[in-house]
């Protein structure tokens, strides 16, 4: 029994309330919470240092080389940045969420790394650019399908600009890269480390 013309809190008592609280709280356990935005901003960084260094390259096996070397650097700041955040916010890498996120992501790259050997052989370097971006893209989107709600944007993005990059000069390939792997790892890498905690 209440007090005269005090109405009891009953929000805690809403089926409603308690049904919103219960999703939450699965969509957040359920969810790989330790991706990394300063991780992906250092990973941006470097990324306009290696399209300014394969710019400057005169042969496409040169260019390939800086690139391959970049995506090695990216994986290890990748790879280190994501263990960090996850140990520091308690997630656990290889349980559950983590599991789901590396077994999505990691297909489509290897896709990727094998049809740039195809494309390599054929003399084809020039698709590169746009087929990277496309299947970083992709690998990014199906991750993040059991990440925090950004990542798949972020994917989907990456996955236009190479699309868009495949259709346009093969001059223009190493901009499409710098502006991919370079500025959107930057934006959304910020936008993450503002949004979940670095």
């Amino acid at each position: 029994m209440h007090r005269p013309g005090r109405e009891p809190d009953t929000t805690l008592w809403e089926p409603r309330e308690q049904l919103r609280y219960i999703r939450d709280t699965i969509e957040r356990a359920s969810a790989f919470t330790a991706v990394p935005g300063w991780g992906g901003i250092v990973v941006g960084v470097t990324a306009l240092g290696a399209a300014a260094v394969a710019a400057a390259q005169d042969t496409a096996e040169a260019w390939l080389v800086v690139w391959l070397a970049e995506a090695v650097l990216a994986a290890v700041v990748g790879s280190w940045a994501v263990i960090w955040k996850a140990r520091r916010a308690g997630v656990p890498l290889l349980g559950g969420p983590g599991r789901r996120v590396a077994f999505s992501f990691a297909p489509p790259l290897l896709v990727g790394a094998l049809l740039t050997v195809v494309l390599w052989r054929a003399d084809l370097t020039e698709i590169l650019p746009g087929l990277w971006l496309a299947l970083y893209g992709t690998a990014v989107i199906a991750g993040g399908a059991f990440s925090i709600e950004i990542v798949p944007l972020m994917g989907l993005c990456f996955l236009v600009l190479g699309a868009v990059a495949l259709f346009t000069p093969p001059a223009w390939g190493n901009g499409f890269m710098a502006a991919g792997f370079g500025g959107l790892h930057i934006v959304f890498g910020a936008l993450i480390a503002r949004k979940y905690g670095g």
